[in-house]
């Protein structure tokens, strides 16, 4: 254990990634964390594996080895993974219809859009005109028939918009449709990839998790946040007209994971936002899907696939929901110079507030690191840079 200005950074790291641990500590000296976790699989053994600080500010709780934490966005990779192992299982084809699979999504224009397009955020199904609420979510049935009703906002294929909360509902749906058994996507999740793994990571967060086993946020505060988005960002987000605003805000809006007396929404998925888990959990299963996925089955077609480039969408990277340039593929987010991370065959997703997961296939590396502090922008969080430089420092 190391100690450094009143915080105790608890767990393991192997040797040679000590430094990991020290910028860890310093974090928390430095860099204004409260609370977190940091691991890292590499080819398989896991070399780093530490957590620290306040869970809970009102009490004054630790940090335990065992606490989760809701992370956002980073659930868009792990949901990302079940349609990975459909892929490898060939109940899928990234290159076919999506209509080939859900026959009623094919109307008001959707016939064409491919899995891949759908995956990748290129669909224009960013943000929902039929009301989506907590009721809504969770009735499958339901939601799936406003989703075969909706209209694309423009051509799909033709541009990018980060799909905030709608992708995961359309990809449970999906597996839905290719599974044998018709299983939601959170339900697969757990059936075929954190119980095999024994991951502490939810899709759909059990009843009967105690609130003591999870970290409260502690958010910036609403004009802090907005103020330190890009300029052309913040004009969007503030506007109700707006696809960033409709994507992001509203409708159902990130705020339908969080519960006032349960800490988090209990047995409600929301597969691109309501993730969580552990960051053991996270680089977990990233390093088995950066080491050829065995432990899974995964094929190699379906991790070259995943390791490849981003097909752009016709008219290039740039993000109507962003306002900026982003890279996108089959769920997963690509490393591109406004988001820098691993090698370029690397996959993951950030989490808003400052989580991250991902796999490194060019060195066989699996990362994950969670926080109660949310972060404020859409820039790398400073805090997971600094753990990332760590583990460069040793990896290169």
């Amino acid at each position: 254990m190391t100690q450094t200005t009143q915080t105790v950074v608890h767990g393991v790291t192997t040797p040679e990634f000590d430094v990991v641990r020290q910028a860890f500590a310093e974090n928390f000296a430095k860099r204004n964390e409260l609370g977190g976790a940091c691991c890292v699989y590499l080819n398989g053994e896991k070399v780093v594996d530490l957590w620290g600080g306040v869970r809970d500010p009102q009490n004054g709780a630790a940090w335990d080895r065992d606490t989760m934490v809701i992370v956002f966005s980073l659930t868009k990779g792990m949901s990302a993974m079940t349609l990975a192992l459909a892929h490898s299982r060939g109940l899928l084809d990234y290159d076919e219809r999506v209509a080939h699979y859900w026959p009623e999504f094919a109307q008001s224009g959707k016939q064409a859009i491919t899995v891949r397009q759908l995956l990748s955020h290129q669909a224009g199904l960013h943000a929902f005109h039929a009301k989506i609420d907590r009721a809504t979510i969770a009735d499958q049935h339901r939601l799936a028939i406003i989703m075969a009703r909706e209209t694309p906002a423009w051509p799909p294929g033709t541009r990018n918009a980060y799909h905030f909360l709608s992708l995961g509902f359309y990809e449970s749906e999906l597996l839905r449709r290719v599974d044998p058994a018709h299983r939601s996507l959170g339900q697969f999740f757990r059936d075929e990839i954190a119980d095999p793994l024994d991951l502490e990571f939810h899709i759909g967060l059990p009843a009967d998790i105690p609130n003591a086993r999870l970290a409260p946020l502690t958010m910036a505060g609403f004009v802090k946040s907005i103020l330190a988005y890009p300029p052309a960002m913040i004009l969007t987000m503030l506007n109700p007209w707006s696809a960033g605003f409709r994507a992001c805000i509203v409708n159902p809006g990130a705020g339908v994971v969080m519960d006032k007396d349960r800490i988090y929404a209990r047995d409600l998925e929301v597969p691109s936002g309501g993730g969580v888990g552990t960051a053991r959990a996270i680089a977990k299963a990233y390093g088995v899907f950066a080491t050829k996925g065995a432990a899974l089955g995964l094929s190699s077609a379906t991790l070259a696939a995943l390791s490849a480039p981003a097909t752009p969408p016709t008219k290039g990277h740039f993000d109507e929901v962003l306002r900026g340039d982003a890279q996108y593929s089959l769920g997963f987010m690509k490393p591109f110079e406004g988001f820098p991370f691993g090698h370029p065959s690397a996959f993951g997703t950030p989490g808003a507030g400052g989580s991250l997961g991902y796999a490194d296939p060019a060195i066989g590396l699996g990362y994950g690191y969670v926080t109660n502090r949310i972060g404020t922008g859409v820039d790398p969080d400073p805090r997971d840079v600094a753990l990332r430089d760590a583990i460069k420092s040793v990896v290169g």
